[in-house]
């Protein structure tokens, strides 16, 4: 398999397209070749990068917890502007627009649509658009696959976290997102996509990820491909008093609390819904955090395993499962206070749950007693039917 990014610097006829122009080059940790070395560094001698952009944790990963944003600095090797997209800004300014005439954009993703590279991938496209620049998308894979999940967003809740109404496991490359994001709000820009080749996400065993590819965090908390197949369902605990495991060395692969019995939650939920059990093993373990919720107390909880041989990718079901513990949960403890007040992603009137959830079906579900897991299974599947349909005038695979 060969990256975007490869392709690029493969071919002659390309980079000599290029030559003589200022081109500007989005990146963060995860932007690497085969051999690990970075984005930043092999264009730079091959073209004439003027500036550079990081989204979300930088371009270097050195923002370790959630929600902490970067500054803009200068590069001390290549003494080029390195422009925040995570700081006082969160789409580039007209400023920083002047910098270049090409943008590469060249991120690692992880399909589920809170990641938010994918709403910075949209930000960037709608000022190319007024700005007249052209985009390259080198494209690289969705390490989830082409597995769908979750509830479309519902249009109105637009967010950092939610740029258009997808559901939460999208299962597309960030190059496909290109295609629709200027498909579905209209963007008239030079758009050009640089595929890779030789990526076949449905194949085994990678699914999605190309297992002869070393894993480098996109995010500091994405450690591996198990965390970004369980992540569209663990993200959700983010918006709860729950632990998603930040803190520990298994962040957002694990979920418990300090004060809740996981053992009868897991009994409960396998009782309730056997059937969306049958793509992974939850194991019953214990954590305890040494930062962010329950610090420095032992918490019980289980851990999504997508690395044993019970895997079956096409009916793991992480968003369900994650919805199905907190609706056991709500049953044995009726007064206790699952969802978190506080501003998500820079959304203060509305709850954060129901932000990253992308509208409020799913607390709605959990809090109604009447509510099973076929009421749920009926409203997902709705969602997921017509996000299938959608999506497949942009697979590019």
């Amino acid at each position: 398999m060969k990256l975007g990014l490869e392709i690029l610097l493969s071919n002659t006829a390309m980079l000599k397209s290029l030559k003589g122009k200022r081109v500007g080059l989005v990146c963060h940790p995860a932007s690497v070749d085969e051999s690990l070395q970075h984005s930043l560094d092999l264009l730079s001698k091959k073209l004439k990068i003027t500036c550079a952009f990081g989204p979300q944790h930088g371009v270097r990963g050195d923002k370790q917890d959630n929600m902490i944003e970067s500054p803009t600095f200068v590069d001390p090797v290549l003494k080029i502007p390195i422009f925040s997209l995570y700081g006082e800004v969160r789409r580039p300014t007209e400023e920083m627009m002047a910098h270049f005439d090409v943008l590469l954009f060249d991120l690692q993703d992880l399909g589920c649509r809170i990641y938010t590279f994918i709403t910075t991938l949209l930000y960037v496209m709608e000022e190319c658009a007024k700005f007249d620049k052209t985009l390259i998308i080198l494209d690289r894979p969705n390490p989830a696959g082409r597995p769908v999940e979750g509830f479309r967003m519902v249009p109105g809740w637009e967010s950092f976290v939610g740029a258009a109404p997808i559901p939460m496991r999208h299962g597309l490359t960030l190059a496909e997102l290109a295609l629709y994001f200027a498909d579905y709000y209209n963007l008239d820009l030079d758009l050009q996509i640089i595929k890779m080749k030789g990526y076949s996400p449905e194949k085994k065993p990678g699914l999605g990820w190309d297992l002869k590819r070393p894993w480098i965090n996109p995010s500091p908390n994405a450690a591996n491909l198990n965390m970004a197949r369980a992540y569209p369902g663990t993200v959700l605990i983010e918006g709860t008093t729950l632990s998603e495991g930040r803190g520990t060395t298994r962040a957002l692969e694990i979920i418990g609390a300090s004060d809740i019995d996981f053992s009868e939650v897991l009994k409960r939920m396998k009782k309730k819904a056997p059937q969306w059990f049958r793509g992974a093993t939850l194991r019953e373990c214990y954590f305890e955090p040494t930062f962010h919720k329950h610090v420095g107390k032992l918490c019980h909880g289980f851990q999504f395993h997508t690395d044993s041989l019970s895997y079956k990718h096409d009916q793991f079901r992480p968003f369900r499962l994650t919805a199905l513990m907190l609706k056991v949960i709500r049953e044995m403890h009726p007064k206790y206070p699952i969802y978190r007040d506080f501003a998500y992603e820079y959304v203060k009137d509305r709850l954060a749950f129901d932000v990253i959830n992308g509208g409020p079906a799913l607390k709605n579900w959990i809090e109604n007693p009447k509510a099973g897991p076929s009421d749920l299974e009926k409203a997902l599947a709705k969602d997921e039917k017509s996000w299938l349909r959608e999506r497949k005038k942009y697979l590019l695979y």
